[in-house]
């Protein structure tokens, strides 16, 4: 549900300044740095929420394919938990008691992204059984807090690499190239 009382900036959530340099940001736009991981990202988010009510939230990021098909920068649809692993109270992926947080959707692109804690460097069997198209270490926990607080969000992945052994080695090759087609895609929502 958005809250029709937010009128503040658009705000770019990113992990590290490798990934967009705030500089670049357009009037209107403010960039701030989560650090990496689910904790960074959700204790960054929730205070830029409630400091600065931002109207839009958007995650920009870094991203691992699971599914061959993607390649470049990609819109993210829905994300869950990769690493939510609470058996027997729940299954793989869903958060026990808290149903409507197994799958949150921002309404815009095609791709389903799995959060979590971990580097994937290895095709996960789950992943794939689950149709999880790519992977991240912060969607998630940015995604979470916006629901709670109402707060509209949306997400751009640029894939660096395919989760499997020269993952790494690529992501640090390819950390920065997303940039220029991030800045691209915001010239229709800025």
């Amino acid at each position: 549900m958005t809250n029709p009382n937010l009128s503040g900036p658009l705000v770019v959530l990113t992990a590290i300044d490798d990934e967009l340099k705030k500089e670049r940001a357009p009037d209107g736009v403010e960039v701030i740095y989560t650090g990496v991981g689910k904790v960074n990202a959700a204790h960054v988010a929730a205070l830029t929420v409630l400091a600065l009510q931002p109207k839009l939230v958007i995650n920009y990021g870094t991203a691992g394919k699971i599914a061959h098909i993607h390649n470049g920068l990609v819109e993210v649809a829905h994300v869950i938990q990769r690493d939510m692993a609470p058996m027997p109270l729940a299954p793989r992926g869903r958060t026990p008691f808290a149903p409507e947080m197994d799958r949150l959707s921002s309404g815009f692109g095609n791709v389903t992204c799995g959060t979590g804690d971990s580097f994937v460097t290895a095709i996960d069997p789950w992943l794939v059984e689950n149709k999880i198209d790519i992977v991240d270490m912060e969607l998630f926990a940015i995604a979470h807090v916006c629901a709670r607080h109402g707060v509209p969000w949306r997400a751009f992945k640029f894939i660096t690499d395919a989760a499997d052994d020269n993952a790494a080695d690529h992501w640090n090759e390819n950390v920065a190239g997303g940039e220029d087609l991030f800045w691209d895609a915001m010239k229709t929502i800025a």
